[in-house]
């Protein structure tokens, strides 16, 4: 006898649950593709909330091979719809809803994000004797706001979940494009930042450094709500004037003009 599935944690159900061309021919009788809620969370964690195929089998309590198979079979289904003007209708599947799902304005339809990223968090650690290093992006011990233009970084050792020693180190002068490997240098594995653009994003991302940004404040106490699993920080953090130009100050803390950061 096979091993039945294993259920997916689903912590967000749809706003809306069918989506379609506006100039749709329903005479014509057109082909409905329909995603099941486990592949909507799947899409939902990874190019929504930015998590890792590991972080999202975390999230979902699955192994990562299984999201491998949900996350390319939502992806296909959504080309599907896009390039043949098809309509998507989100429902079904074998999953169970988070138990920490807290009532929203929108219908119970939220989710608790401090327990759910906890989880990913937690598994992030290393184990009881093991250091884990963290980065932040440093000025006069606050988190600097434009990471492309920083200038020191203060990284942290952790051990069993708690700092036991921490350095500021200078860049040297290195840009954008060379951070992330000045980062994975140093070993840092987990980065919490201000600003940061697109391009260092996938840089940091190729690296392998998990990264927190749009945090503001002070550099110590982000650090120990990360550890705490309080961290308030915004998945979809940007920075939209990387490599155009060159500005004095930090942006978050200045103004920038028409320029904006997440």
């Amino acid at each position: 006898m096979p091993r039945p599935c294993k259920r997916r944690r689903v912590c967000a159900a749809p706003v809306c649950e069918r989506f379609g061309p506006r100039n749709r021919d329903e005479s014509a009788g057109g082909q409905t593709v329909t995603m099941s809620l486990d592949e909507f969370e799947c899409i939902r964690l990874i190019d929504l909330e930015r998590l890792t195929q590991e972080q999202c089998a975390v999230q979902m309590d699955i192994a990562r091979t299984t999201v491998q198979a949900i996350y390319s079979g939502a992806r296909t289904k959504l080309a599907e719809c896009i390039v043949n003007g098809l309509e998507l209708q989100i429902a079904g599947g074998n999953y169970h809803l988070c138990s920490a799902r807290e009532t929203s304005g929108n219908g119970n339809r939220g989710c608790c994000r401090k327990y759910c990223m906890g989880n990913v968090q937690n598994q992030e650690r290393k184990g009881d004797n093991e250091i884990m290093k963290i980065g932040v992006t440093y000025e006069n011990g606050q988190i600097f706001q434009h990471f492309g233009h920083t200038e020191q970084f203060k990284l942290y050792d952790v051990q069993d979940g708690k700092v036991v020693s921490s350095q500021v180190i200078s860049t040297n002068g290195s840009g954008h494009g060379a951070l992330a490997g000045f980062l994975q240098t140093h070993q840092v594995e987990v980065l919490i930042c201000g600003g940061i653009g697109g391009g260092a994003q996938n840089a940091l991302a190729s690296a392998g450094i998990k990264l927190y940004g749009g945090v503001s404040g002070d550099a110590d106490a982000a650090v120990e709500a990360f550890l705490k699993n309080e961290l308030s920080y915004n998945p979809n953090v940007m920075c939209d004037h990387h490599g155009e130009h060159h500005h004095g100050g930090s942006c978050g803390e200045h103004g920038c003009g028409e320029h904006t950061c997440g």
